[in-house]
């Protein structure tokens, strides 16, 4: 399993020996071709960027109301008012199977 591993930083092992390693975690790995344009290549990395920072900002909503009211998030929605009646007629009217 380690070997398998190791065979992953391969390409960081390469870039370091020759001295190109820039420290942008870039391998050189893209076998979609997502680089081919690089103008949206540059759109894509804002979005995950942003994307990252949503899901930092989700979770630690989460964590924070977990922390203040002792419940996690699939507790406090089953105790939400109408909840189970709310979901009981989603099943019986096809919405939810």
């Amino acid at each position: 399993v380690l070997f398998f591993v190791g065979l992953l930083e391969l390409g960081f092992l390469i870039k370091l020996v020759e001295g190109t390693l820039d420290g942008s975690g870039d391998v050189g790995f893209d076998p979609a071709g997502l680089k081919a344009n690089p103008e949206e290549y540059a759109k894509r990395q804002v979005r995950e960027v942003k994307n990252g920072r949503l899901a930092m900002i989700a979770i630690s909503g989460m964590t924070h109301h977990y922390f203040l009211t002792g419940k996690g998030p699939i507790e406090f929605i089953t105790q939400i008012p109408n909840f189970k009646s709310c979901t009981a007629a989603a099943v019986e009217t096809t919405l939810c199977r």
